[in-house]
């Protein structure tokens, strides 16, 4: 599976962005994706998640009311709406894919086999 992220750029704080996500090289029914974001010099984090059969979705706390996650199964793309951002958002954002994931494994990125280039989103003013 390849993943290729886009999106990403500079922004104000309060300001918004569509991060996507394009998937290839696999049928996608068992797959999980999720995006996950990695400040300088912090640990990758896990950002969000969506089952690709049945859409069901997971947030870290602290993106939730904020960011949405999303998919159009048409085109196997993945897309994260970025809204209200804050300083702290500033980070690369990386799409990734797993099968087999349980819901209590979701923000665990040792259990996505596959993951994108990163897309970086600086929140400046």
């Amino acid at each position: 599976v390849q993943l290729q992220a886009s999106g990403g750029g500079l922004v104000q704080p309060g300001g918004s962005l569509r991060l996507s996500c394009v998937a290839s090289g696999g049928t996608f029914g068992s797959y999980v994706m999720g995006w996950f974001r990695q400040a300088r010099g912090k640990e990758r984090e896990f950002v969000a998640a969506i089952k690709w059969s049945g859409g069901s979705r997971t947030y870290a706390d602290a993106v939730k009311g904020r960011f949405t996650i999303s998919k159009d199964t048409y085109k196997n793309t993945v897309y994260l709406q970025v809204n209200d951002l804050k300083l702290e958002d500033t980070a690369g954002y990386y799409c990734a894919a797993g099968r087999g994931l349980i819901t209590s494994t979701l923000d665990n990125p040792i259990k996505y086999s596959d993951w994108g280039q990163g897309t970086l989103v600086t929140v400046s003013s």
